[in-house]
Order: C-alpha cells, then sequence, then structure tokens
C-alpha cells in the first residue's frame, strides 16, 4: 500500500500545488489494416519525463512516466518502475477515472475532477486537468485575479485568487514564474518550483518542476520529451481492471 499511495502522491500532489488550468487526451488512431487514416486533434500532447519521489525516511524513489492527454477530455498516465516494470496506470475521462497498481493488485475509482481519496493523505486529492497543465507550460491557474504585489530580493512577489475563490502567491522574475505557493487541506503551506527553463514544441517551460510540502520536497519531476499532434491508439482509452483486484482501502 505505501508503493501505491508514493505513486498517487506523485499524480496527485504535483497537482495540489496548483499549477495551472487546463485540458485533455487525444482521439485513438483507426486500425491500420483497414486502410483508414485517423489525424491526431491539434491538442493532443504526449509527454515523457522522470518521477522521483521523496519518501518521509528520506529515501528517493525513481520512476519512469508518460502521459498521453487531450486537454479536457481524456487523460493517460503510466508509470514504469526498474526494469520497464509498470507500477501504476491512470485513465481519467469525463465520465469518472480509474487507477490501477498492478504490482500491489489494487485499484481505485471515482468521478469529476479531482482525483485521490478524500481524508486520505497518501493518496491526496489533485486536479487531474492541472497535470496537462505543466507539460504545456502553463504555471499558473487560467482564471486569476491578482490582489496584490511587492519587490523581495529580486523577484516580484504577486498575491492572487483563483475564480473559485482559492487564493495563492507566486513569485515571478524577468516574466518568468519562478514558484507557486498556496495552503493544502490540512492547513500547512504547498509550494511548487520551477527551474531549468528550456524550449520543448516551441513552447518556453521548466524542465524541473519540484514540489515541497511544509517546506520539505516530496516530488520532482524532470521533463524529457513532449510531442504535440501526437495520435495514440485506442488501447489507451482503455484500462481494465481484473475482478481479482482489490480496491485500495478494503
Amino acid at each position: 500500500m505505501r508503493a501505491a499511495g508514493s505513486i498517487l502522491t506523485v499524480l496527485v500532489l504535483a497537482l495540489l500545488a496548483g499549477c495551472a488550468g487546463s485540458r485533455g487526451v487525444s482521439g485513438g488512431a483507426c486500425d491500420a489494416s483497414a486502410g483508414c487514416v485517423q489525424e491526431a486533434p491539434l491538442d493532443s500532447l504526449r509527454a515523457k519525463f522522470q518521477l522521483n519521489i521523496t519518501q518521509e525516511d528520506g529515501k528517493v524513489q525513481e520512476f519512469d512516466a508518460v502521459l498521453f492527454s487531450v486537454p479536457g477530455k481524456r487523460y493517460r498516465l503510466e508509470l514504469t518502475g526498474p526494469l520497464g516494470i509498470g507500477v501504476a496506470s491512470m485513465l481519467w475521462t469525463e465520465s469518472g477515472w480509474q487507477m490501477v497498481f498492478p504490482t500491489e493488485k489494487l485499484y481505485v475509482k471515482g468521478s469529476g475532477y479531482m482525483v485521490g481519496l478524500l481524508n486520505d493523505n497518501t493518496l491526496p486529492l489533485v486536479h487531474i486537468h492541472q497535470v496537462a497543465a505543466l507539460f504545456e507550460g502553463k504555471l499558473l491557474p487560467e482564471r486569476f485575479e491578482k490582489e496584490g504585489s511587492a519587490d523581495s530580493a529580486g523577484v516580484t512577489v504577486v498575491k492572487a485568487k483563483e475564480s473559485t475563490g482559492r487564493l495563492f502567491t507566486y513569485g515571478e522574475k524577468d516574466g518568468r514564474v519562478q514558484w507557486l505557493l498556496r495552503q493544502g487541506r490540512d492547513g500547512k503551506p504547498e509550494k511548487i518550483v520551477f527551474s531549468d527553463v528550456g524550449t520543448l514544441e516551441g513552447r518556453e517551460m521548466p524542465k524541473n518542476i519540484r514540489f515541497e510540502r511544509d517546506g520539505k520536497p516530496f516530488l520532482e519531476i524532470r521533463i524529457k520529451k513532449v510531442t504535440l499532434g501526437k495520435p495514440f491508439s485506442l488501447g489507451t482509452w482503455r484500462l481494465n481492471i481484473p475482478k481479482s483486484y482489490k480496491a485500495v482501502g478494503e
């Protein structure tokens, strides 16, 4: 269960810090044997990255990850460990979401854009659309109002409020977002730090994203590659749960 919790923390807390709003995953490619060709939606995206999870004892787990996204509609996330062994698979659609942990024969199901388990810090709730936003280079919520700013050590610190009324603060230098800070569900501060800015698919974005909770790092994303307009197979949008698997918490 610890491994499952760590992995979902990766997916989820990465979003909890509240990067940005976005949309979702692409349509499937038709059967090549049928002689048809299906174009990928212009906003479809595939991202390859490395996930480093820092556990409470200080040990770091490393995972390779692939995200398939057609913003706002569908998402598929695959996490693999050493030797390419599959550790977790997640599928999100507008009708619901599910996540499977094959090595532990566990699964989680839910609905809505918040993914995770309510009142369970091992599987914290996250805004799924904010995942894809990171890989699009969108670091701030889609709609927000600035409520004030001040300069500190060469960085402009901005206080803002999302359209939902949720407050957050972010630091900006030379037009680039350096970090984003907001309060977590338990009242503890959660911060995302952006660094190693580069160009991927013609978009400027940070390649290194570190998540901190109460001043301690717990997750790091290192983006390796982002591909836009990528067609996906129909199998991308199918995630079966074997009958032998148990729901998390059972």
